[in-house]
C-alpha cells in the first residue's frame, strides 16, 4: 500500500535548487559515506598492536550487535532496527569523549548456504560471499559507523583457525571440582601418573593402561569429548541437533522436519560442569530479567538425593527431589534409551505377570524392543505431555526398594527422559500426577506416605489423582533403623538423606536440567574438527602449527539422501566421501603415522561463541587476542566484576542458545588464563521486532502487501477481499519492505529517524510506510532553519538568542543527552522535534549558537544531514568527534512551576510560583489567592496540606 512520495513530489523546475529532497539526501549520504571510509572516521584505537593510537587513552566503550547471517534474501526494514540503535548509541558515546569500538562481522557458516549448494551446485563460499557483499552495501547505505578494519566472517580460515584452536583448548582441559575451574588435561594426567588421583574402575596404575584405555579414562573428564549417546536425529536435514534447536512440537527449528531419538557417536561440550557458575554469575550481569529467568529455567538446578535400587546384580540409580517419599515407591521406570534396559530382559515373563504389563508381546525382549521403536518416533515434548493415557512395558525384572526391602517392578516408559537426572525414576504414584496415571493404567499399588491436607484420607482406593505437597506430615514411612512418620517434608528429606549416606546406598546431590552441548553436525559447511584418529581409534589433537585445518573440496555437498520420516536412517557426511582428505599420514611428534580425520563439522554456533574477542585484535596471527588489548576492552572494572562487552544488542530468541554457549566458552578461556573476562557480555539489550501486516486471500495464501487497496475499512487484492493480520515481515509473506526502497524514496537519515521514533526500542511495533514521511518533514524543517533553499548558504546569524529560545535549547540538550544514554531514542527524537518546531515558529534567522548544538544533537540520529549542515556552518572537521552539547542548568530549571490548589479534593486555583518556594510561603500565597478566598467563602480552615511547589490541599472546618 503506497501513496505519492512527498520527497520527490515537486518537479525540478518548481523546487528550490537547495531544497532537501530525496535526490539531495542521496547525494549528501553517498558523499559522506565515501568521506568516512576514506578518512577512517570510525577507527577505534587499541592500546597496542597494529590498531594502536592516541584515542586508547580515553575511556572505552565496546558496543556490539549480534552476529548477522548473510541471507540471500538480503535485509528488510525490520533487520536494521538493532544496528541503527547501536550506531546511534556509539555515535553519542564518541561525542561524550569515549574511544568506541563498534564493528560488524558475519556469522557465515550454516545450513542455508549448504542447502542452496545442494540445489544449485554452487559452492557455499561463493553464494555466502555474494550475500555478504550485498548485505555490506545495504548496511553501508544506512550510514552505520563501523570500524571496517575489524570486520571478518566466520568462514575466513584466519578466523576459524582460532575457533579450532579454542576447541582444542577445551578438548585438552578438564573441570577440577575442588578448584572450581578448568585446568589443562596434562595436570590431570600428572595426577594419574603419580597416584595422587585414583583411576575409577581399575586398580591398575596409569602406566599399566593401554593408549586406548587411557583415552577412555580421559574422555570421562575432558570438557570436549566424544560419546555414544542418544541424540536428536533429523533425517530431513541429515544431521543431529542440539536440544535447543528442536521446537516444542519435536521438529527442527530450521526446516520444520521431524526429529527422532537415535544413538550416535558425537562430540559434546561438558557445559554441565559450569552449571553452578553459569547460574551464579547471572546475578552480576545487566541483562533483562526475562532472559535471566529463561537461562535459570534451562539450567534447572534442583536439590535432592541419588538412591541406589539393587536389581539382578546391578543397581538402578535414581535422582529424586523427594527422598522423603521413598517408602511410597511402588515401581520404577527407565527411559527407553537407558542402557540397563538391554540387560533387564529375561527370556520369559515372570510368573504372575499381569497382561497389562506385557504390551501383548511374548517375551520381555520383544516388548522392550517394540516399545523403544515406538518411543523413538516421539519428541521429548510429546513424551512429557501431561496426558492421562500413559504407555510402557514391564522389563521382566524387579528391583529392591532399599528402605523397606520390597520388590518393585521395573518398567520402561516414554514419560521418563534419559536427558534428565539419571534416566530412571522411583515412582511414587500417590504423590506424583504422572506416576498416579501410570499406576492406575497398569494396576500398580498406590501407597500414601504424605498425609493429605484436603480431607481425602490416606486410603488411596478412591483417589482420583495424586496428592502433592511440601507442607504436610510424612506417614507410613517406618523401616529398619529409620522412621519419618510425623516429620515435615524438609526435616524428613534431611533425615532420610543422612540415613542413605550412612548406609552407602545414596547421597545428597544437586541435579541440573541442563545437558551437555551436542557439538557435531553431519554437514559440509562448517568448521572442520582439528582432530584425527589413530589406527586404534584414539583421538589426537592437531598441533597449532597445522591450523587452520581448511575444508576440502567435495563433489556433493549433501549428506546421503534420507527419508525425513524414517528414524532408522544413519548419517553419511559429505566430508567422509573425500577419501584423500580423510586418510592422511602426519607426524604429530612421534614420527609419521596414518590417521583418519574427523568427518563431522562444528555447529554453526561455534564461530559466534567467541567473536567478541576477535573484534579486539583481528589481525593477530600469533594469538586469539593480545591479553593487554583484551583487558583494555573487556576486562573487569567497577560495576562490571566479570568484565565483558559494554552493550550487546540483539534478539531475545538467543537466550538459551548463543548466549549460554558464549558464556561457557568465555569461562573456559578465563579459567585457562587466555582472557581476563569471565563473562562475554555485561549489558544485554533485546530490541523489539518490526512487524508488518500480512494479507491473505480466501485460500489463506499471502498476497503482495504493496498491491492491496483499502476501501471502506476492508482490504482488496485484484478486486478480491483479503484478510489482514499483523505478523512478521518476510519475503515469503510478501510484505517485506527493503531499506533500499525507503532510502531511495526518502534517504537513509529519514529511515534511521523513523525506525528510532516508532516507539521504545525494546517493544515490537508495526511498520507503516505512509508514516515515514513525518520524519522526512522533520529533516526538511531542520534544513530550512539553517540553509537558504535558493542559495544553499547558511541563514544563521551571530545574534544572541532570546531567553525563551535558550530555555528550549538547553532543556532539549538535557533531555536528549539523558535519552540517548538510556537508549530512549524515540523520546530523544521527540525532544529534537519540539525544539525544531519552536525555532520554526519563531520565523526568524537562527542564531548560530543555537544552530550548532541543534546539529550536534541530531548527529547521532541522522549523521549524513548533520555532517552536511556542520560543514555548511563553516566547520572543516567531521561532526562525528565533536563534543556533545552540555546543558546550562540555569536554563533547564523553569522560572516558575504550576501549583494546584484543591479544596475538598477539587481544583479551585492554579498558581505560578518559584520552584524553590518554601511550604510556609506557598501556604500564604495559596490562602491569599482571590479564587481560593472566594471558594472558601468565609469558612474556617481545619487543615492545610502543602507539597511544595506543586500542591496545596485545603480542608475546610
Amino acid at each position: 500500500m503506497s501513496e505519492t512520495n512527498p520527497a520527490a513530489a515537486a518537479t525540478p523546475a518548481e523546487a528550490a535548487p537547495y531544497r532537501y529532497t530525496a535526490a539531495m539526501a542521496a547525494d549528501i549520504e553517498a558523499r559522506w559515506q565515501d568521506f568516512w571510509d576514506a578518512d577512517g572516521t570510525y577507527a577505534a584505537d587499541n592500546p597496542k598492536g597494529d590498531l594502536a593510537g592516541e584515542d586508547a587513552a580515553k575511556p572505552k566503550k565496546f558496543i556490539m550487535d549480534m552476529f548477522p547471517y548473510p541471507s540471500g534474501a538480503g535485509l528488510h526494514v525490520g533487520h536494521p532496527l538493532g544496528y541503527i540503535a547501536t550506531d546511534v548509541y556509539a555515535r553519542f558515546q564518541r561525542m561524550t569523549g569515549h574511544n568506541v569500538l563498534h564493528t560488524l562481522g558475519f556469522d557465515a557458516f550454516g545450513l542455508p548456504a549448504e542447502q542452496y549448494a545442494v540445489q544449485t551446485g554452487t559452492h557455499p563460499r561463493v553464494s555466502t560471499e555474494a550475500n555478504m557483499e550485498n548485505m555490506k552495501a545495504q548496511l553501508r547505505r544506512l550510514g552505520l559507523g563501523h570500524d571496517k578494519r575489524r570486520s571478518f566472517a566466520t568462514i575466513d580460515p584466519d578466523y576459524y583457525k582460532w575457533t579450532q584452536w579454542i576447541f582444542l583448548q577445551i578438548f585438552n582441559s578438564w573441570y577440577d571440582d575442588e578448584a572450581g575451574k578448568a585446568r589443562p588435561i596434562a595436570e590431570l594426567i600428572a595426577q594419574f601418573e603419580t597416584g595422587e588421583r585414583a583411576i575409577e574402575g581399575t586398580t591398575r596404575g596409569w602406566n599399566e593402561l593401554s593408549a586406548t584405555e587411557r583415552a577412555d579414562v580421559l574422555g570421562e573428564y575432558r570438557l570436549a569429548y566424544a560419546s555414544d549417546a542418544p541424540v536428536n536425529w533429523c533425517p530431513g536435514l541429515g544431521t543431529v541437533l542440539a536440544n535447543e534447536e528442536v521446537t516444542a512440537d519435536g521438529r527442527s527449528e530450521r526446516g520444520n522436519f521431524p526429529v527422532f531419538k537415535s544413538k550416535l557417536r558425537q562430540w559434546n561440550m561438558r557445559i554441565t560442569a559450569y552449571a553452578d557458575r553459569l547460574l551464579a554469575d547471572l546475578e552480576e550481569l545487566d541483562w533483562p530479567e526475562a532472559i535471566k529467568l529463561q537461562q535459570r529455567n534451562w539450567i534447572g538446578r534442583s536439590e535432592g538425593a541419588r538412591v541406589d535400587f539393587p536389581v539382578d546384580g546391578e543397581k538402578i540409580t535414581v535422582f529424586t527431589t523427594r527422598p522423603d517419599t521413598l517408602f511410597g515407591a511402588t515401581y520404577m521406570v527407565l527411559a527407553p534409551e537407558h542402557p540397563l534396559a538391554d540387560k533387564f530382559t529375561p527370556a520369559a515373563w515372570p510368573e504372575g505377570t499381569r497382561e497389562a504389563w506385557t504390551g501383548g508381546h511374548a517375551t520381555p525382549a520383544e516388548a522392550v524392543a517394540a516399545y523403544r521403536a515406538q518411543a523413538a518416533a516421539k519428541s521429548d515434548v510429546e513424551r512429557q505431555a501431561e496426558a492421562k493415557d500413559k504407555t510402557g512395558v514391564f522389563t521382566g525384572v524387579f528391583a529392591v526398594n532399599p528402605v523397606n526391602g520390597e520388590q518393585v517392578p521395573v518398567f520402561i516408559a516414554d514419560y521418563v527422559l534419559m536427558g534428565y537426572g539419571t534416566g530412571a525414576i522411583m515412582a511414587v504414584p500417590a504423590h506424583d500426577t504422572r506416576d498416579f496415571a501410570f499406576a492406575r493404567a497398569f494396576e500398580l499399588p498406590v501407597r500414601c506416605v504424605v498425609e493429605p491436607t484436603d480431607g481425602r484420607g490416606t486410603d488411596t482406593a478412591d483417589w482420583d489423582d495424586a496428592f502433592a505437597s511440601y507442607d504436610a506430615k510424612i506417614v507410613n514411612s517406618t523401616g529398619e533403623g529409620i522412621s519419618l512418620d510425623g516429620l515435615g517434608v524438609t526435616e524428613a528429606k534431611a533425615r532420610i538423606t543422612e540415613w542413605l549416606e550412612r548406609k552407602g546406598i545414596g547421597r545428597g546431590t544437586v541435579n541440573f536440567r541442563l545437558r551437555d552441548w551436542l557439538f557435531s553436525r553431519q554437514r559440509y559447511w562448517g568448521e572442520p574438527f582439528p582432530i584425527v584418529y589413530d589406527e586404534d581409534g584414539v583421538a589426537h589433537s592437531l598441533p597449532e602449527s597445522m591450523l587452520p585445518l581448511e575444508l576440502p573440496e567435495v563433489e556433493d555437498y549433501s549428506p546421503r539422501t534420507f527419508d525425513p520420516d524414517d528414524a532408522n536412517t544413519q548419517p553419511e557426511t559429505p566430508l567422509s566421501r573425500n577419501d584423500e582428505w580423510v586418510h592422511v599420514t602426519l607426524d604429530l611428534g612421534d614420527g609419521p603415522k596414518k590417521y583418519r580425520r574427523e568427518t563431522n563439522t562444528m555447529p554453526n554456533w561455534a564461530g559466534s561463541c567467541w567473536y567478541e574477542f576477535r573484534y579486539l585484535d583481528p589481525h593477530n596471527d600469533q594469538k586469539m587476542v593480545d591479553p593487554e588489548i583484551e583487558r583494555y576492552w573487556m576486562g573487569p572494572r567497577e560495576g562490571q566484576p566479570h568484565g565483558g562487552v559494554d552493550l550487546y544488542v540483539g534478539g531475545a530468541e538467543h537466550a538459551v542458545l548463543h548466549l549460554l554457549y558464549a558464556r561457557f566458552w568465555s569461562k573456559v578461556l578465563f579459567d585457562l588464563g587466555h582472557v581476563s573476562s569471565a563473562e562475554p557480555f555485561h549489558k544485554l539489550f533485546n530490541q523489539g521486532m518490526i512487524q508488518a501486516y500480512v494479507y491473505r486471500d480466501s485460500r489463506g495464501i499471502a498476497v503482495p502487501a504493496a498491491e492491496v487497496e483499502e476501501r471502506d475499512g476492508a482490504y482488496y487484492y485484484q478486486g478480491e477481499k483479503v484478510s489482514r493480520l499483523l505478523g512478521k515481515m518476510g519475503k515469503s509473506l510478501k510484505n517485506a519492505v527493503t531499506p533500499d526502497e525507503i532510502a531511495a524514496e526518502y534517504g537513509a537519515d529519514t529511515l534511521r529517524l523513523y525506525e528510532m521514533a516508532m516507539g521504545p526500542l525494546d517493544v515490537s511495533r508495526p511498520w507503516d510506510t505512509r508514516a515515514v514521511v513525518g520524519q522526512f518533514r522533520l529533516l526538511q524543517r531542520l534544513w530550512r532553519n539553517i540553509v537558504d533553499e535558493n542559495t544553499g548558504e547558511p541563514t544563521v546569524t551571530d545574534a544572541a538568542p532570546d531567553e525563551d529560545t535558550l530555555r528550549a535549547l538547553h532543556k532539549a540538550i538535557d533531555g536528549v543527552r539523558q535519552d540517548l544514554e538510556g537508549l530512549r531514542f524515540n523520546t530523544a527524537i521527540a525532544k529534537v522535534t519540539e525544539l525544531n518546531n519552536h525555532l520554526t515558529k519563531a520565523n526568524a534567522a537562527l542564531p548560530k549558537s543555537v544552530a550548532e548544538p541543534l546539529v550536534l544533537m541530531v548527529a547521532p540520529l541522522a549523521p549524513h544531514v548533520a555532517e552536511e549542515l556542520w560543514r555548511r556552518l563553516g566547520h572543516t572537521d567531521s561532526v562525528v568527534h565533536q563534543d556533545f552539547p552540555v546543558a546550562d542548568p540555569q536554563y533547564v530549571v523553569d522560572d516558575t512551576v504550576t501549583c494546584v490548589v484543591q479544596i475538598k479534593g477539587k481544583v479551585k486555583a492554579r498558581l505560578e510560583v518559584p520552584p524553590g518556594i518554601s511550604e510556609e510561603e506557598l501556604e500564604k500565597v495559596a490562602l491569599s489567592d482571590e479564587k481560593v478566598v472566594a471558594a472558601l467563602d468565609g469558612a474556617g480552615i481545619r487543615k492545610v496540606i502543602v507539597r511544595a511547589p506543586k500542591l496545596v490541599n485545603i480542608v475546610p472546618a
